[in-house]
């Protein structure tokens, strides 16, 4: 399965800010910081925060987990 912008898709469960991006940093809020909303690429939680709503999501349909090799 490939899923298209995977780590995207993951909802934080906790209060994450990022420094601005050079280019986007206005004049005069250049000590500004960005909240992170959803996980961002990169982001060390991205891996788990995608996996945790991806197997809800599952799981919400009436799948269950492979208790014998839970990879599959």
């Amino acid at each position: 399965m490939y899923v298209k912008r995977a780590f995207l898709n993951g909802e934080l469960d906790e209060e994450i800010y990022m420094q601005q991006r050079d280019g986007f940093v206005i004049d005069g809020q250049e000590g500004k910081v960005c909240k992170l909303l959803t996980s961002l690429y990169g982001l060390k939680q991205a891996p788990k925060q995608w996996h945790d709503k991806f197997s809800t999501t599952l799981t919400s349909f009436g799948f269950v987990v492979n208790e014998a090799n839970k990879c599959v």
